[in-house]
Protein backbone atom coordinates (compact mmCIF):
# COMPACT_ATOMS: atom_id res chain seq x y z
CA UNK A 1 0.00 0.00 0.00
CA UNK A 2 1.45 3.69 -1.07
CA UNK A 3 0.16 6.42 1.36
CA UNK A 4 0.54 10.18 1.00
CA UNK A 5 1.59 12.56 4.40
CA UNK A 6 -1.21 15.28 4.82
CA UNK A 7 0.05 17.95 4.73
CA UNK A 8 1.03 20.76 7.36
CA UNK A 9 -1.46 23.10 8.66
CA UNK A 10 -0.92 26.42 5.89
CA UNK A 11 -0.30 29.92 6.84
CA UNK A 12 -3.34 31.97 8.06
CA UNK A 13 -5.31 28.90 9.26
CA UNK A 14 -6.28 28.80 13.11
CA UNK A 15 -4.75 26.13 15.14
CA UNK A 16 -5.31 24.54 18.63
CA UNK A 17 -2.00 23.34 19.86
CA UNK A 18 -2.39 21.01 23.17
CA UNK A 19 0.03 22.56 25.65
CA UNK A 20 1.38 20.63 28.58
CA UNK A 21 4.62 22.89 29.18
CA UNK A 22 7.13 19.98 27.84
CA UNK A 23 9.41 20.76 25.15
CA UNK A 24 7.25 18.62 22.42
CA UNK A 25 4.15 21.01 22.81
CA UNK A 26 6.02 23.79 23.32
CA UNK A 27 8.13 24.16 20.30
CA UNK A 28 5.23 22.52 17.97
CA UNK A 29 3.07 26.03 19.20
CA UNK A 30 6.27 28.26 18.02
CA UNK A 31 7.26 26.33 14.81
CA UNK A 32 3.26 26.42 13.82
CA UNK A 33 3.23 30.26 15.00
CA UNK A 34 6.40 30.64 12.95
CA UNK A 35 4.84 28.98 9.69
CA UNK A 36 1.69 31.77 10.17
CA UNK A 37 -0.60 30.23 11.47
CA UNK A 38 -3.10 31.84 14.22
CA UNK A 39 -2.36 29.86 17.48
CA UNK A 40 -4.20 29.52 20.00
CA UNK A 41 -2.82 27.04 23.35
CA UNK A 42 -4.79 24.81 25.66
CA UNK A 43 -4.00 22.91 28.57
CA UNK A 44 -6.08 20.28 30.40
CA UNK A 45 -6.36 20.24 33.83
CA UNK A 46 -6.21 16.82 35.37
CA UNK A 47 -5.54 17.21 39.05
CA UNK A 48 -8.56 17.61 41.56
CA UNK A 49 -7.05 17.12 44.64
CA UNK A 50 -9.07 14.56 45.60
CA UNK A 51 -6.24 12.02 46.19
CA UNK A 52 -5.96 13.83 49.54
CA UNK A 53 -2.72 11.41 50.49
CA UNK A 54 -0.57 12.90 47.83
CA UNK A 55 -1.10 16.82 48.09
CA UNK A 56 0.95 16.97 51.07
CA UNK A 57 3.80 14.79 49.90
CA UNK A 58 6.58 15.71 47.53
CA UNK A 59 5.30 16.63 43.74
CA UNK A 60 4.57 13.75 41.40
CA UNK A 61 7.83 13.85 39.90
CA UNK A 62 8.31 12.82 36.05
CA UNK A 63 4.79 11.90 35.71
CA UNK A 64 1.70 13.94 33.71
CA UNK A 65 -0.68 13.36 36.64
CA UNK A 66 -0.49 15.31 39.90
CA UNK A 67 -0.36 18.57 41.94
CA UNK A 68 2.63 19.87 40.16
CA UNK A 69 0.34 20.32 37.06
CA UNK A 70 0.01 23.85 38.60
CA UNK A 71 3.58 24.82 37.98
CA UNK A 72 3.09 23.44 33.87
CA UNK A 73 0.05 26.02 33.65
CA UNK A 74 1.98 28.49 35.09
CA UNK A 75 4.84 27.58 32.14
CA UNK A 76 2.93 27.35 29.33
CA UNK A 77 0.97 30.84 30.12
CA UNK A 78 4.79 32.57 30.17
CA UNK A 79 5.36 30.78 27.15
CA UNK A 80 2.08 32.07 25.50
CA UNK A 81 2.98 35.77 26.50
CA UNK A 82 5.89 36.08 25.59
CA UNK A 83 4.86 34.41 22.02
CA UNK A 84 1.65 36.37 21.73
CA UNK A 85 -0.28 33.20 21.74
CA UNK A 86 -4.35 33.20 22.86
CA UNK A 87 -4.02 30.60 25.62
CA UNK A 88 -6.73 28.78 27.50
CA UNK A 89 -7.34 26.22 30.27
CA UNK A 90 -9.78 23.01 30.28
CA UNK A 91 -11.00 21.78 33.44
CA UNK A 92 -11.19 17.88 32.38
CA UNK A 93 -10.55 16.62 35.72
CA UNK A 94 -13.98 15.21 35.94
CA UNK A 95 -13.99 12.93 32.64
CA UNK A 96 -10.33 11.94 33.66
CA UNK A 97 -11.08 10.20 36.84
CA UNK A 98 -14.36 8.18 35.15
CA UNK A 99 -12.34 7.45 31.74
CA UNK A 100 -8.67 7.05 32.91
CA UNK A 101 -8.39 6.91 36.88
CA UNK A 102 -11.25 4.32 37.40
CA UNK A 103 -10.68 2.70 34.22
CA UNK A 104 -7.21 2.18 35.58
CA UNK A 105 -8.18 0.98 38.95
CA UNK A 106 -10.64 -1.08 37.98
CA UNK A 107 -8.69 -2.78 35.16
CA UNK A 108 -6.05 -3.64 37.52
CA UNK A 109 -8.30 -5.36 40.20
CA UNK A 110 -9.84 -7.42 37.75
CA UNK A 111 -6.39 -9.10 37.36
CA UNK A 112 -5.35 -6.97 34.07
CA UNK A 113 -2.59 -4.66 32.69
CA UNK A 114 -4.33 -1.39 31.59
CA UNK A 115 -2.86 1.29 29.15
CA UNK A 116 -3.81 4.54 30.73
CA UNK A 117 -2.02 6.81 27.77
CA UNK A 118 -3.78 5.06 25.44
CA UNK A 119 -6.86 5.95 27.23
CA UNK A 120 -6.10 9.27 28.13
CA UNK A 121 -5.59 9.90 24.14
CA UNK A 122 -8.96 8.60 22.92
CA UNK A 123 -11.20 9.81 25.56
CA UNK A 124 -9.68 13.26 26.84
CA UNK A 125 -6.95 14.47 24.62
CA UNK A 126 -8.58 14.00 21.67
CA UNK A 127 -12.07 13.64 23.05
CA UNK A 128 -13.18 15.64 26.17
CA UNK A 129 -10.45 18.66 25.47
CA UNK A 130 -11.82 18.86 22.57
CA UNK A 131 -15.62 19.05 23.55
CA UNK A 132 -14.22 21.92 26.68
CA UNK A 133 -12.60 23.59 23.09
CA UNK A 134 -16.40 23.65 21.59
CA UNK A 135 -17.93 24.92 24.62
CA UNK A 136 -15.69 27.88 25.08
CA UNK A 137 -16.83 28.67 21.58
CA UNK A 138 -13.24 28.80 19.49
CA UNK A 139 -13.39 27.76 16.22
CA UNK A 140 -10.34 26.04 14.57
CA UNK A 141 -9.23 24.69 11.64
CA UNK A 142 -6.45 22.19 12.93
CA UNK A 143 -6.06 20.63 16.33
CA UNK A 144 -1.95 19.51 16.89
CA UNK A 145 -0.02 17.79 19.45
CA UNK A 146 3.82 17.48 19.63
CA UNK A 147 3.06 13.50 19.56
CA UNK A 148 5.78 12.04 17.33
CA UNK A 149 3.65 10.56 14.89
CA UNK A 150 2.12 11.17 11.40
CA UNK A 151 -1.76 11.48 9.63
CA UNK A 152 -1.56 10.18 6.37
CA UNK A 153 -3.84 8.61 3.65
CA UNK A 154 -3.82 5.28 1.55
CA UNK A 155 -3.38 6.57 -2.05
CA UNK A 156 -5.91 3.24 -2.83
CA UNK A 157 -8.93 2.36 -1.28
CA UNK A 158 -8.14 0.46 1.88
CA UNK A 159 -8.67 -3.26 1.90
CA UNK A 160 -9.99 -3.22 -1.84
CA UNK A 161 -12.70 -0.52 -0.81
CA UNK A 162 -13.50 3.05 -2.50
CA UNK A 163 -12.02 4.27 1.00
CA UNK A 164 -9.58 6.56 1.71
CA UNK A 165 -9.18 7.10 5.83
CA UNK A 166 -6.86 9.04 7.55
CA UNK A 167 -4.31 6.30 9.10
CA UNK A 168 -1.57 6.70 11.69
CA UNK A 169 1.82 6.45 10.60
CA UNK A 170 5.36 6.10 12.32
CA UNK A 171 7.49 9.20 12.96
CA UNK A 172 11.24 9.52 11.60
CA UNK A 173 12.44 9.19 14.96
CA UNK A 174 11.77 5.31 15.96
CA UNK A 175 12.84 5.78 19.21
CA UNK A 176 10.14 8.62 20.12
CA UNK A 177 7.40 6.79 17.90
CA UNK A 178 4.20 7.37 19.91
CA UNK A 179 1.82 5.51 17.70
CA UNK A 180 1.29 2.74 19.75
CA UNK A 181 -0.56 5.39 21.97
CA UNK A 182 -2.72 6.99 19.55
CA UNK A 183 -3.99 3.48 17.90
CA UNK A 184 -7.73 4.08 19.02
CA UNK A 185 -7.93 7.58 17.44
CA UNK A 186 -10.69 7.49 14.82
CA UNK A 187 -10.56 8.59 11.20
CA UNK A 188 -12.68 11.34 11.18
CA UNK A 189 -11.25 12.93 14.33
CA UNK A 190 -7.69 12.84 12.66
CA UNK A 191 -8.84 14.66 9.41
CA UNK A 192 -8.45 17.84 11.38
CA UNK A 193 -5.51 16.26 13.79
CA UNK A 194 -1.79 16.89 12.94
CA UNK A 195 1.74 16.15 14.02
CA UNK A 196 4.32 18.72 13.02
CA UNK A 197 6.90 16.93 14.85
CA UNK A 198 6.99 13.75 12.76
CA UNK A 199 9.75 14.49 10.75
CA UNK A 200 11.90 15.50 13.44
CA UNK A 201 14.34 13.67 15.46
CA UNK A 202 14.35 14.22 19.52
CA UNK A 203 17.54 15.90 19.36
CA UNK A 204 16.30 18.04 17.02
CA UNK A 205 13.40 19.20 18.50
CA UNK A 206 16.04 20.15 21.91
CA UNK A 207 18.31 22.05 19.78
CA UNK A 208 15.63 24.10 17.86
CA UNK A 209 14.01 24.46 21.17
CA UNK A 210 17.29 26.11 22.82
CA UNK A 211 18.01 28.21 20.05
CA UNK A 212 14.50 29.90 20.19
CA UNK A 213 15.10 30.35 24.23
CA UNK A 214 12.47 28.04 25.25
CA UNK A 215 12.01 27.29 28.75
CA UNK A 216 10.89 24.16 28.27
CA UNK A 217 14.57 23.08 26.45
CA UNK A 218 15.87 22.75 30.32
CA UNK A 219 13.07 20.42 31.66
CA UNK A 220 12.90 16.65 32.66
CA UNK A 221 10.08 15.24 29.82
CA UNK A 222 7.43 13.50 31.97
CA UNK A 223 7.71 9.28 31.65
CA UNK A 224 4.41 8.06 33.42
CA UNK A 225 0.91 9.00 33.69
CA UNK A 226 1.83 8.47 37.83
CA UNK A 227 4.86 8.52 39.71
CA UNK A 228 5.24 5.16 41.31
CA UNK A 229 5.49 6.02 44.78
CA UNK A 230 1.70 7.30 44.81
CA UNK A 231 0.53 3.94 43.49
CA UNK A 232 -1.13 2.98 46.85
CA UNK A 233 -2.48 5.93 47.46
CA UNK A 234 -4.48 5.76 44.54
CA UNK A 235 -5.90 2.37 45.00
CA UNK A 236 -6.46 3.65 48.36
CA UNK A 237 -10.49 3.85 47.88
CA UNK A 238 -10.64 0.08 48.89
CA UNK A 239 -9.08 -2.34 50.92
CA UNK A 240 -6.06 -4.84 48.92
CA UNK A 241 -7.79 -8.52 48.85
CA UNK A 242 -4.24 -10.44 49.73
CA UNK A 243 -4.68 -14.20 48.41
CA UNK A 244 -2.51 -17.12 47.40
CA UNK A 245 0.51 -17.06 44.74
CA UNK A 246 0.41 -20.83 43.29
CA UNK A 247 2.52 -22.69 40.82
CA UNK A 248 1.12 -24.12 37.52
CA UNK A 249 -0.64 -27.21 39.77
CA UNK A 250 -2.15 -25.09 41.95
CA UNK A 251 0.16 -25.58 44.68
CA UNK A 252 0.33 -23.06 47.19
CA UNK A 253 3.60 -21.46 47.17
CA UNK A 254 2.71 -17.68 49.53
CA UNK A 255 0.49 -14.92 49.59
CA UNK A 256 0.31 -11.91 47.47
CA UNK A 257 -1.13 -8.90 49.14
CA UNK A 258 -3.32 -7.94 46.12
CA UNK A 259 -4.02 -8.61 42.28
CA UNK A 260 -3.63 -4.39 41.63
CA UNK A 261 0.05 -4.92 42.58
CA UNK A 262 0.90 -7.68 39.98
CA UNK A 263 1.48 -7.76 36.35
CA UNK A 264 2.14 -10.90 33.80
CA UNK A 265 5.90 -11.30 33.46
CA UNK A 266 6.89 -9.48 36.90
CA UNK A 267 9.75 -10.84 38.75
CA UNK A 268 10.90 -8.80 41.71
CA UNK A 269 8.52 -7.79 44.96
CA UNK A 270 7.09 -11.24 44.62
CA UNK A 271 8.61 -12.37 48.31
CA UNK A 272 8.05 -16.45 47.24
CA UNK A 273 11.72 -17.91 47.48
CA UNK A 274 12.43 -20.74 44.75
CA UNK A 275 15.62 -22.31 43.46
CA UNK A 276 14.92 -20.76 40.20
CA UNK A 277 13.69 -17.43 39.01
CA UNK A 278 9.74 -17.08 39.08
CA UNK A 279 7.55 -14.88 36.89
CA UNK A 280 3.94 -13.91 37.32
CA UNK A 281 2.64 -15.91 34.82
CA UNK A 282 -1.23 -15.49 35.18
CA UNK A 283 -3.56 -13.59 37.12
CA UNK A 284 -6.27 -15.41 38.01
CA UNK A 285 -9.66 -12.75 39.49
CA UNK A 286 -12.21 -15.28 39.61
CA UNK A 287 -10.07 -17.14 42.24
CA UNK A 288 -7.63 -14.22 43.54
CA UNK A 289 -5.07 -16.24 42.94
CA UNK A 290 -1.47 -15.53 40.84
CA UNK A 291 0.03 -17.99 39.03
CA UNK A 292 3.62 -18.33 39.50
CA UNK A 293 6.02 -20.08 36.67
CA UNK A 294 10.01 -20.02 35.44
CA UNK A 295 9.93 -18.01 32.32
CA UNK A 296 9.89 -20.07 30.02
CA UNK A 297 6.16 -20.61 30.77
CA UNK A 298 5.66 -16.99 29.71
CA UNK A 299 6.11 -17.65 26.05
CA UNK A 300 2.28 -17.79 23.79
CA UNK A 301 1.82 -19.15 20.32
CA UNK A 302 -0.63 -16.82 19.92
CA UNK A 303 -3.12 -14.38 21.45
CA UNK A 304 -7.18 -13.44 21.48
CA UNK A 305 -7.90 -9.59 21.15
CA UNK A 306 -11.24 -7.84 20.68
CA UNK A 307 -12.48 -4.70 21.02
CA UNK A 308 -10.91 -3.56 17.93
CA UNK A 309 -10.55 -0.32 15.80
CA UNK A 310 -9.61 0.04 12.07
CA UNK A 311 -9.24 3.09 10.09
CA UNK A 312 -12.72 4.28 8.92
CA UNK A 313 -14.03 1.77 10.42
CA UNK A 314 -12.90 -0.96 7.71
CA UNK A 315 -12.46 -4.34 9.09
CA UNK A 316 -10.31 -6.36 6.74
CA UNK A 317 -11.97 -9.43 4.88
CA UNK A 318 -9.00 -12.17 4.81
CA UNK A 319 -6.77 -12.91 6.79
CA UNK A 320 -3.28 -11.23 6.18
CA UNK A 321 0.31 -11.25 7.65
CA UNK A 322 1.52 -7.64 9.29
CA UNK A 323 3.84 -6.99 12.28
CA UNK A 324 2.78 -6.28 15.60
CA UNK A 325 3.30 -5.13 18.93
CA UNK A 326 1.91 -6.15 21.97
CA UNK A 327 3.60 -3.06 24.74
CA UNK A 328 5.12 -0.26 23.79
CA UNK A 329 8.66 -1.07 24.23
CA UNK A 330 8.26 -4.16 22.67
CA UNK A 331 9.98 -5.40 19.67
CA UNK A 332 7.78 -5.63 16.52
CA UNK A 333 6.90 -9.65 15.95
CA UNK A 334 5.28 -10.75 12.92
CA UNK A 335 1.99 -12.63 12.74
CA UNK A 336 -1.00 -13.51 11.33
CA UNK A 337 -3.64 -11.64 12.20
CA UNK A 338 -7.39 -13.69 10.75
CA UNK A 339 -10.83 -13.64 12.41
CA UNK A 340 -11.37 -15.41 16.11
CA UNK A 341 -14.84 -17.45 16.01
CA UNK A 342 -15.08 -18.93 20.09
CA UNK A 343 -15.39 -22.63 20.57
CA UNK A 344 -18.16 -23.73 23.34
CA UNK A 345 -15.27 -24.44 25.91
CA UNK A 346 -14.59 -20.52 24.98
CA UNK A 347 -16.54 -19.07 27.98
CA UNK A 348 -14.57 -15.15 27.93
CA UNK A 349 -17.58 -12.03 27.26
CA UNK A 350 -15.74 -10.30 24.32
CA UNK A 351 -16.48 -6.83 23.71
CA UNK A 352 -17.14 -6.65 19.53
CA UNK A 353 -15.43 -8.97 17.28
CA UNK A 354 -12.62 -11.14 18.45
CA UNK A 355 -9.59 -11.58 16.41
CA UNK A 356 -6.52 -14.09 16.82
CA UNK A 357 -2.88 -13.08 15.92
CA UNK A 358 -0.59 -15.84 15.41
CA UNK A 359 3.19 -15.24 16.33
CA UNK A 360 5.80 -16.47 14.09
CA UNK A 361 8.06 -16.95 17.01
CA UNK A 362 6.67 -17.22 20.53
CA UNK A 363 6.47 -13.74 22.12
CA UNK A 364 7.01 -14.05 26.53
CA UNK A 365 4.72 -12.05 29.07
CA UNK A 366 1.50 -11.66 26.45
CA UNK A 367 -0.75 -9.30 29.17
CA UNK A 368 -4.48 -9.10 28.89
CA UNK A 369 -5.53 -5.49 29.04
CA UNK A 370 -2.53 -4.24 27.04
CA UNK A 371 -3.10 -3.59 23.70
CA UNK A 372 -1.92 -5.41 20.61
CA UNK A 373 -1.54 -2.53 17.72
CA UNK A 374 -0.60 -3.87 14.03
CA UNK A 375 1.41 -2.21 11.61
CA UNK A 376 2.42 -2.54 8.08
CA UNK A 377 5.05 -0.14 6.48
CA UNK A 378 4.94 1.71 9.32
CA UNK A 379 1.07 2.41 8.82
CA UNK A 380 -1.08 1.41 11.60
CA UNK A 381 -4.03 -1.44 10.26
CA UNK A 382 -5.85 -1.63 13.21
CA UNK A 383 -5.20 -2.59 16.80
CA UNK A 384 -7.48 -4.19 20.11
CA UNK A 385 -7.22 -5.00 23.88
CA UNK A 386 -5.57 -8.09 24.53
CA UNK A 387 -7.97 -10.66 26.07
CA UNK A 388 -6.12 -13.62 26.60
CA UNK A 389 -3.17 -15.76 25.27
CA UNK A 390 -2.48 -19.48 24.34
CA UNK A 391 0.18 -21.97 23.46
CA UNK A 392 -0.27 -24.36 21.07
Amino acid sequence: MVYEALALPPEGSIVVVGLSGGVDSTLTALLLKRRGCKVIGVTMSLWDGHIKEVQSEKPFHDACYGPGEKEDIEECKRFCKQWDIEYHVIDVSEEYNQEVLEYFKNEYRAGKTPNPCIRCNRFIKFGALLEGIKKIDIKYDYFCTGHYAMIVRPKEGLWGTGDRPCMIACANDESKDQTYFLYRLPSELLEKVRFPLATLRKSQVFELAKEAGLEAAERKESQDFIDSQYFDALFADKASVPGDFVDENGRVLGRHKGLEHYTIGQRRGLGVSSKNPLYVAKIDAEKNQIVLAEKNSLASDYLIADDFVWPGNIEPDQVFEASVKIRLRSKSAFATIEEYIPGPEDNHAYTGKPWKITFNEKQNAVTPGQSVVIYRDGVILGGGVIANSKKI
